[in-house]
């Protein structure tokens, strides 16, 4: 590509914007995201950007200090004022997707959010996506502009295979039949069988384990979803498990949103020896400390830099996952 490749990043994950750009041999981009007293943001670009091809990495995520809705808006101040500033191409790079889960109208007279922030980013100014492991795969129709969806998966089953246990004739667990896709891949990868758990949800954030579809007594069983919110069905699904004799249980997801009462129950639950999850979203301190040894962090960081790269150079990403 002949114009200048440049990372930029929002206040949301900024070690992984880091992180991008250290393996890419760039440095970020300088600039000012703060706020004004009144609370709205503040973007300031303080080197040139005309005519480079600029990626801004920002998980819609909630932090420590910021709400989701803070870093969206984040987001879409940084890619107008690109957008004004004459940049080439911009590129918004999502580790995490804010609103995904709002993905289709369950009842009557509700949004569908997740449709409204693709056209907020394209509206800002966003030339094309690149997303990692969108909670359903169709939100890229969403969208007018090119998308790339990255899968973690890849980075998962590279740490897995690291781990002592990978050599044990181990389950692959869905917690649930929407995830089962998932699951199966990871447990194809690993040449290892699979297992599902049947479960019906009560009402919002909370879920009751029903059954479970396949043999875990005496198995030690890898728990798969794409994310941890408050994490009330990966440790009753552990529950579960340990309940139908599994000797021991580690969770494994994407996105560790961990909002509420996530670390806490995590911490808590016995069932659960441990959970391994990627850097899409930042954990705090605080929470990090209650989860102690039974969080176990991999980065996405090397996969994201490899894309920025190819679609920089205008080289095909979908090579990644061959």
């Amino acid at each position: 590509m002949g114009y200048e490749l440049k990372i930029m990043c929002g206040n949301s994950n900024p070690e992984l914007a880091e992180e991008i750009a250290k393996n890419l041999g760039v440095s970020l981009c300088r600039s000012k995201v703060g706020r004004f007293s009144d609370g709205e943001i503040q973007i300031e670009i303080q080197e040139n950007v005309r005519g480079a091809d600029v990626f801004v990495v920002q998980s819609t995520c909630p932090g420590s200090e910021n709400s989701v809705n803070d870093n969206i808006m984040e987001l879409l101040v940084v890619l107008d004022a690109l957008k004004r500033s004459s940049s080439k191409r911009v590129t918004a790079v999502l580790p995490y997707y804010g609103y995904a889960r709002q993905d289709r109208k369950p009842a009557p007279r509700v949004p569908i959010s997740s449709k409204l922030i693709a056209d907020l980013l394209t509206a800002a100014g966003a030339h094309r996506v690149l997303c990692v492991d969108l909670h359903a795969a169709q939100i890229q129709g969403f969208f007018n502009i090119p998308v790339d969806h990255l899968f973690a998966a890849s980075v998962l089953i590279e740490h897995i295979r690291t781990r002592t246990f990978a050599d044990h004739d181990f389950r692959v667990v869905s917690p649930d039949a929407g995830g089962t896709e998932r699951a199966r891949y990871v447990a194809m990868k690993l040449n290892k069988s699979l297992a599902i758990i049947d479960k019906r949800r009560e009402r919002a954030n909370e879920c009751s384990v029903m059954h479970i579809v396949g043999d875990v007594r005496d198995r030690e069983c890898l728990l798969i979803d794409d994310m941890i919110d408050t994490a009330g069905s990966l440790c009753n699904a552990a529950e579960a498990l340990v309940a139908n004799g599994a000797k021991r249980v580690i969770g494994c997801a994407v996105h560790p949103v961990l909002s509420g009462p996530a670390a806490t129950r995590i911490a808590a639950c016995d069932a659960l020896e441990e959970i391994i999850v990627t850097n899409t979203v930042p954990i705090s301190e605080e929470k990090t400390a209650k989860m102690g040894k039974k969080l176990t962090i991999v980065s996405v960081g090397r996969m994201l830099s490899e894309a920025i790269r190819r679609i920089h150079n205008e080289e095909s990403v979908s090579i990644l996952f061959s």
